[in-house]
C-alpha cells in the first residue's frame, strides 16, 4: 500500500520512495506526493528520477493500488527530464530501486487554489442559498460546481463572486485531518461534509476545514474550530490560506439538469 503523503503536506515538490512493484508504464511506489485523478481533481504530472534516467510521470491513478504510469518514449539519460525525439527507451526500473520524485508545481499549484477555492463557494452557495453542491470539475486554468437550485440569474452571481473576494481577502486558515467516518457522521453537519456522497467501503475520513480559530495545514481532530466557514470530507490537495487562492471572477452559469444549476469560475 503506497502511502499517500499529500494528505499530511500538499507543499511537497520533490521527494525519495522506493519501487515496489513495475506493470508496464506503470510503477508503484512505497510512498508518494503525486495526487491521482479523484474528486473532480485531475492528476498530477512530474518527473521520476534514478541515478541514470528519468521519466515523465503523465498520469497517476488509484485503483486497488496508486499507479505512476510514465512516458517510456521520452525517457532521458541525462537524468534532466523528457526527451520527446528519443523512441528507443525502454522502463529500467524493478521493485526496490529507489527514485526521486519531481512533481510538477505550477499544475499543483493550480490545482489546489482551484480546489479550496470550490469548497469556498460550496459554503457560500449552501450558507446564502441554500444549495447543495452535487459535483466539480477542477482544471488548472478554470474550475465548474454543481448545486442544487432552480436558476441564479446575474444578481446572484455578482453576489457570490463579492462574497468569494471577501473570503479571499480575509486569508482564513485552511487545515485537515483524520477521523472515523463513524464519528464523523455522528457530530459532523452532513450537509456540509458530503459523506453521504462517498462509497461506504471508505471508514476514515480526511476533513478539510477552512476558517476558525485554529492552525494551517495537517492537524489533530482537537485542533477543529468551534464555527469553520466550511467542513467537509475531502481526499484532495489544497491552500492552507484562503489569500493564496488570488482574484476569483464568476464566468457563468447553466442549467446542469432537472433542479440543478452549475457556476463556472476562473482565478487571476
Amino acid at each position: 500500500m503506497t502511502e499517500r503523503r499529500y494528505l499530511q503536506d500538499a507543499s511537497v515538490r520533490e521527494f525519495d520512495a522506493t519501487v515496489t512493484a513495475v506493470r508496464g508504464d506503470a510503477v508503484v511506489l512505497d510512498a508518494t506526493h503525486f495526487y491521482p485523478t479523484g474528486g473532480g481533481q485531475p492528476h498530477d504530472t512530474g518527473v521520476l528520477r534514478t541515478d541514470d534516467d528519468a521519466y515523465d510521470v503523465v498520469d497517476v491513478d488509484l485503483t486497488d493500488e496508486l499507479e505512476h504510469h510514465l512516458d517510456l518514449d521520452g525517457s532521458d539519460d541525462d537524468g534532466g527530464g523528457a526527451d520527446a525525439d528519443r523512441d528507443d527507451a525502454k522502463l529500467d526500473l524493478a521493485p526496490g530501486d529507489t527514485v526521486v520524485g519531481v512533481v510538477d508545481d505550477a499544475r499543483r499549484s493550480a490545482h489546489s487554489r482551484y480546489h479550496t477555492a470550490q469548497h469556498l463557494l460550496s459554503a457560500v452557495l449552501l450558507d446564502e442559498y441554500d444549495a447543495r453542491t452535487t459535483g466539480n470539475q477542477l482544471y488548472e486554468d478554470r474550475a465548474r460546481l454543481d448545486c442544487e437550485y432552480e436558476r441564479f440569474d446575474d444578481d446572484d452571481l455578482d453576489a457570490i463572486e463579492s462574497r468569494l473576494s471577501e473570503l479571499v481577502a480575509a486569508d482564513h486558515p485552511v487545515r485537515w485531518y483524520e477521523m472515523d467516518r463513524d464519528v464523523a457522521d455522528a457530530e459532523l453537519d452532513t450537509d456540509r461534509t458530503r459523506i453521504d456522497l462517498l462509497p461506504e467501503s471508505i471508514t476514515e475520513l480526511r476533513i478539510v476545514e477552512i476558517g476558525g480559530d485554529g492552525p494551517r495545514g495537517h492537524c489533530e481532530p482537537a485542533d477543529a474550530a468551534d464555527e469553520p466557514i466550511d467542513r467537509t470530507a475531502c481526499a484532495g490537495t489544497h491552500v492552507t490560506g484562503t489569500g493564496e487562492i488570488g482574484d476569483v471572477t464568476v464566468t457563468g452559469r447553466e442549467t446542469a439538469g432537472s433542479g440543478e444549476e452549475r457556476i463556472r469560475f476562473v482565478l487571476e
